[in-house]
């Protein structure tokens, strides 16, 4: 049997350690083709370049393992849009896979994550999608203890599916003594940042702003991914592009004057 073809992306661009951890592990699985942004695109949501062009680029820095790889000027989204488009052309990938992030991507944090926009933008589009983050901002952070994890659940969603226009949201605690105690199916945590702008001035006296803040979880829940990733297991959130609020629908149609 043919191997599955699998597209993996990010948003700390294609020369970070996490996406190199990332395409080693789906090396291992299946056929890999990288598209992936030329610099960091944290925080960029499911932002999508519509007012200058695109530049794609064949690279070679996964050629040790046999890995046809692109960097794109774009966001993550741009860049499965462009492989579905440009790159794979005819053939349709059996998975879409980003990160592995450095840092998580809990919460509402999904939101604003490039990460989970790639693996968002790939259901949108049809396919599997995983997206996987690491509870660690250093850029040399230890990704050794999430190899297994990111292979198991990558070839359950394989050997399964997922329903239509869902993505899996992973997040891995850090590097522990202590081993993963295993994997939960989890909610999204009801928490959020609490912003703030440090106001600075430049060497020419000029002011500028740099967002800061603090992570606030106001959840007491045992199924939240936040309460997975603090007590060491292994967060799967099932998320979805639909933002309805279903449950407002009738509300607003019974009380509302319209």
């Amino acid at each position: 049997m043919s191997k599955p073809l699998i597209l993996v992306s990010n948003d700390d661009g294609i020369t970070s350690h996490g996406i190199r951890v990332l395409v080693e592990v789906m090396a291992e699985i299946g056929e890999v083709v990288v598209v992936a942004p030329d610099s960091p695109q944290s925080g960029m949501g499911h932002a999508i370049t519509i007012g200058e062009p695109l530049r794609l680029y064949k690279t070679r820095l996964f050629k040790d393992l046999d890995v046809i790889s692109y960097k794109c000027s774009g966001t993550p989204a741009d860049c499965v849009k462009l492989a579905k488009h440009h790159v794979l052309k005819d053939r349709t990938p059996d998975l879409v896979v980003s990160g592995v992030n450095h840092g998580s991507n809990l919460a509402v944090s999904v939101l604003y994550s490039g990460t989970m926009s790639a693996a968002i933008e790939g259901a949108i589009e049809g396919f599997p999608a995983i997206g996987f983050s690491l509870s660690d901002f250093a850029q040399d952070a230890d990704f050794s203890h999430t190899r297994d994890y990111i292979k198991h659940i990558s070839q359950q969603v394989l050997e399964h599916g997922l329903g239509k226009g869902i993505a899996l949201n992973v997040n891995f605690p850090p590097k522990q003594n202590e081993k993963i105690k295993g994997i939960k199916i989890c909610r999204q945590a009801n928490a959020h940042w609490e912003e703030e702008f440090d106001h600075r001035k430049d060497p020419y006296g000029r002011p500028y702003f740099w967002l800061a803040g603090n992570f606030v979880n106001n959840d007491k829940g045992e199924d939240s991914d936040v309460w997975a990733v603090d007590h060491n297991y292994v967060a799967v959130v099932p998320c979805q592009y639909d933002l309805t609020a279903h449950h407002a629908i009738a509300r607003i149609n019974e009380e509302w004057d319209f």
